[in-house]
């Protein structure tokens, strides 16, 4: 391995791969070109979030996203989103798509039991689309691409330290710390920043999120690596930031599960109640594309990290439900109400007259999961706007829930290139970063976007430097 490179690519998820491939095959021609991809953890783990993660994809089965995106960004942020950038990722995915496919990534769309709004906006039953294979089809098959590639070195269990700038503030490098705890300077014209928020930094999560944001378990192994390095560095040689710092994505996840991305997706077909065994939440008000984080959140502020979710036998009867639920561990069932509150270890006298009382509160309106039925309930409060459905059909089930941190909405803030701005809305040269380094949300993270926008600025940030390569 040298250390005089034409690219220096900081992150080993779908951001950093992305530009890092796509930078390869637009200078291909050109053998001399150097590449370096650093990644602070070994080969076993490497690909950060990107590795765990199921990768949902907004988009229709024609490859576009879709079309209501744009604007519940900006409904959801309250116009603060940087729309441009929207329209953007908008624009490029049908080719980011075909980017995957055409590396190798198959595109699924599986049946899911619930409705989503991921088609203009509206509940549907669509088959969502994701990577076959989830995220980690997405690590492995452009990590291959780049193992191919003679001109690329993929330097694990390496820390990105601080850039190197020239006297015109130029970035000319980046200064590394490899696994024996030395450090070295790596020279580049170009360095791209795709190594995450800074989700698996505690410190960090304090600072902006609040004093409980210890209390957050990271949803995947790879994201403990997201450490804030991005946005601490560009900080240092004077870049901007964007997005929320004090807003966080969460999801509620099974406590009883050590897999990464455990999930429970299918709440609607119950209830959840607190430590205290009550309802604190209307599981019903919208579908769970839209309540998801919500919840997650809710279970973190203001539910002390602890909530459970309780259905009955006609909640697992629903078709596909357990492709709902993506836990290693089957939910607890017992025949009575009391067994499933020892299993879960909450009170059984509270979880009977909780039950009874939102059964006692549901009305007579038909339950059909495929669609906002309407059914809900009437007197009692939270309310459930919709598939309130008695809870009274033995086996009775339940899943002990936490909140997890997936990713933190605050990061560095760049142009439609993906470079790194300045408050005066400058490019800092050689500077670029995409994917969840860089800031975006605000108040609310309209999902199955994250990996999408990855790629696409990966790839915008990958074939902006070859193209300034080869004009020079």
């Amino acid at each position: 391995m040298t250390d005089i490179y034409d690219l220096i690519v900081v992150g080993h998820g779908a951001a950093g791969l992305a530009a890092a491939v796509t930078y390869a095959q637009e200078t291909t021609a050109d053998k001399s070109k150097r590449i370096a991809v650093l990644e602070r953890s070994p080969i076993e783990e490497r690909g950060g979030a990107t590795q765990w993660t199921g990768a949902f994809l907004r988009i229709t089965q024609d490859l576009q996203l879709d079309t209501d995106w744009t604007d519940r960004m900006d409904r959801a942020s309250g116009g603060r989103a940087d729309l441009d950038y929207c329209r953007a990722i908008e624009a490029d995915t049908p080719d980011a798509i075909r980017f995957l496919q055409q590396g190798g990534v198959g595109i699924n769309f599986a049946p899911f039991p619930f409705p989503h709004t991921f088609s203009g906006g509206v509940p549907s039953m669509l088959p969502p689309a994701s990577p076959e294979g989830g995220g980690a089809s997405i690590v492995s098959t452009l990590s291959a691409i780049l193992e191919s590639d003679s001109r690329v070195d993929l330097r694990y269990d390496t820390e990105a330290v601080t850039l190197t700038r020239s006297a015109d503030g130029a970035i000319t490098g980046i200064t590394i710390r490899e696994s024996d705890g030395r450090m070295t300077t790596l020279t580049a014209p170009a360095v791209i920043l795709a190594c995450g928020g800074f989700e698996g930094n505690y410190d960090m999560l304090t600072q902006h999120v609040g004093p409980r944001a210890k209390d957050l378990p990271p949803i995947a192994p790879g994201i403990s690596n997201n450490r804030g390095d991005a946005l601490r560095m560009v900080l240092e040689v004077g870049g901007d930031t964007a997005g929320q710092f004090d807003g966080i994505h969460s999801e509620p996840v099974d406590r009883r599960s050590s897999a990464a991305d455990a999930v429970l997706y299918g709440y609607p077909a119950g209830i959840f109640v607190n430590a205290a065994v009550e309802r604190f939440f209307d599981e019903g008000q919208d579908t769970w594309d839209n309540t998801f984080e919500h919840i997650g959140y809710e279970i973190w502020k203001n539910q002390n990290q602890e909530a459970y979710w309780v259905g009955d036998a006609r909640s697992m009867q629903i078709e596909g439900f357990m492709n709902s639920f993506l836990s290693d561990v089957p939910p607890e069932q017992s025949e009575s109400l009391a067994g499933l509150a020892d299993k879960l270890g909450i009170d059984p006298e509270a979880l009977s007259r909780t039950v009874h009382d939102f059964n006692a509160a549901t009305g007579p309106e038909p339950f059909d999961h495929t669609l906002m039925d309407g059914k809900s309930t009437h007197g009692i409060t939270p309310p459930k706007s919709n598939w309130a459905t008695p809870i009274e059909e033995p086996p009775f089930v339940g899943i002990p829930v936490t909140a997890a941190i997936c990713f933190t909405y605050g990061g560095v803030r760049t142009d439609l290139s993906a470079r790194v701005l300045t408050a005066a809305d400058q490019p800092i040269p050689g500077l670029y970063a995409a994917g969840e380094a860089t800031g975006l949300f605000h108040n609310e993270y309209p999902p199955a976007t994250s990996v999408l926008r990855s790629i696409i600025f990966g790839r915008r940030a990958g074939s902006h430097v070859a193209a300034g390569a080869s004009a020079s």
